[in-house]
């Protein structure tokens, strides 16, 4: 029988993590918004990654399965790529879907143009915003970068198109180049959000922090966060964002995008809602079955380790860790070895499996599982011979390998 505790913000039903993340002390300078808007890149920044190429049919399928799981806003694509990708984008804005459907776009009005033909709720508008890639990325003056945001950003709004104005390489910017960007921006054309991009994955958290509670100082309009991950530290980074006042989170599922990828979609909203006590409208439940879907589409394998929704998560072979298991697993408190149950996210039950790092309860478990009769004084034998076989295998043994084993040894 499981024992009864009491609920508290770091143990629940599904999810049982430090205490500590909730300490008075630790969350008072928190300023997380009351929910968290998620924004994914997926179709857009996602595909830049070397290799991958979505064809229409899967960024359709793709665009629903994001909202079925509640992502708020979808980044459709780029609809200035090609025309298969402006005839993607138009499918999705026209599927009905609940989730707001943007574009991506260079300060061009021809791209607004584009954006406008597939009939896009929104548009993220990229233009350089750090002096020396403006300079020497661009081979462009302040002033035309300037121009060119004022010009485009101003012909969207004219045109109906909510506006997120993203501004490349900002964390390498001096602050006030960055600024008189940003201020042109908001006072002579357009911004209903700033998108603050870590394009290169170059800050770390305390930095980003800091960096966003500046910009919160000099303006009311929302912040949203794009963070690579290029240091491992794309879904820290946005966190910590966040924490300063920004309102949405730009990710992608796996973490698939150009060099290291972005801000991992399953990591960040498991993390808010398990680590923070903060609110998504993505169902945790259907991250795996995303995550398979993506996996296929993309032609990426994820490790088994990938947190979250990797393969091997809730695989173990610990002799060590399988006692523990088969203890736990009687008294139903999966919790005091699981951070989360894997129902949460989708996952299949915890699985055991035979190999060089079992031990005796290993055998007693699997065994237990086969419902074989066997004699059970020769557990270490039976364990010598799973541990030799793996060894020369170089791999765990399957089930019905070690039901042979049992049986062969009477």
């Amino acid at each position: 029988m499981a024992a009864t505790r009491m609920k508290e913000p770091w143990h629940s039903d599904n999810y049982y993590v430090s205490f500590y993340n909730y300490l008075d002390e630790v969350r008072r300078d928190l300023r997380f918004p009351e929910k968290v808007g998620i924004h994914d890149v997926t179709l857009r920044d996602g595909e830049q990654q070397a290799g991958i190429v979505f064809r229409k049919d899967e960024k359709v399928k793709i665009a629903r399965a994001l909202d079925e799981v509640g992502v708020n806003r979808i980044e459709a694509g780029m609809p200035s790529v090609s025309p298969e990708d402006m005839s993607a984008v138009k499918e999705i804005t026209h599927l009905g879907l609940q989730a707001k459907i943007f574009t991506f776009a260079r300060c061009m009005k021809a791209d607004v143009d584009n954006a406008l033909k597939v009939d896009a709720d929104g548009i993220v508008m990229e233009v350089p915003s750090s002096d020396h890639l403006i300079k020497y990325g661009y081979g462009w003056d302040e002033k035309k970068s300037t121009d060119l945001s004022v010009e485009a950003t101003r012909y969207a709004h004219e045109h109906g198109l909510y506006v997120t104005f993203f501004t490349i390489d900002s964390t390498r910017a001096d602050f006030e180049t960055f600024w008189k960007l940003v201020g042109s921006v908001a006072s002579q054309g357009h911004m209903d959000s700033l998108a603050v991009a870590d394009t290169f994955g170059v800050m770390n958290p305390q930095a980003y922090a800091h960096f966003i509670s500046r910009i919160r100082k000099v303006t009311d309009k929302p912040v949203e966060i794009h963070a690579h991950n290029d240091f491992g530290l794309g879904v820290a980074n946005t966190i910590a964002g966040l924490s300063a006042g920004a309102e949405t989170a730009h990710v992608t599922v796996n973490g698939i995008g150009e060099r290291t990828g972005n801000a991992s979609l399953e990591e960040l909203v498991a993390a808010l809602k398990m680590l923070y006590g903060v609110e998504t409208d993505v169902k945790l439940e259907k991250l795996r079955s995303l995550s398979k879907l993506v996996e296929q589409l993309s032609g990426i394998r994820m490790p088994p380790q990938k947190p979250i929704v990797g393969d091997g998560i809730f695989t173990t072979e610990s002799g060590i860790i399988a006692g523990w298991w088969n203890r736990l697993e009687e008294l139903s408190m999966p919790l005091e070895m699981l951070p989360f149950v894997p129902e949460t996210v989708g996952h299949d039950p915890v699985k055991v499996i035979l190999g060089k790092k079992s031990g005796r309860d290993s055998i007693l478990y699997e065994a237990k599982k086969l419902k074989l009769s066997w004699d059970s004084t020769k557990v270490d034998a039976i364990l010598l011979r799973v541990k030799e076989e793996a060894i020369s295998k170089k791999r765990a043994l399957s089930r019905d390998e070690f039901s042979k084993m049992l049986q062969s040894q009477g």
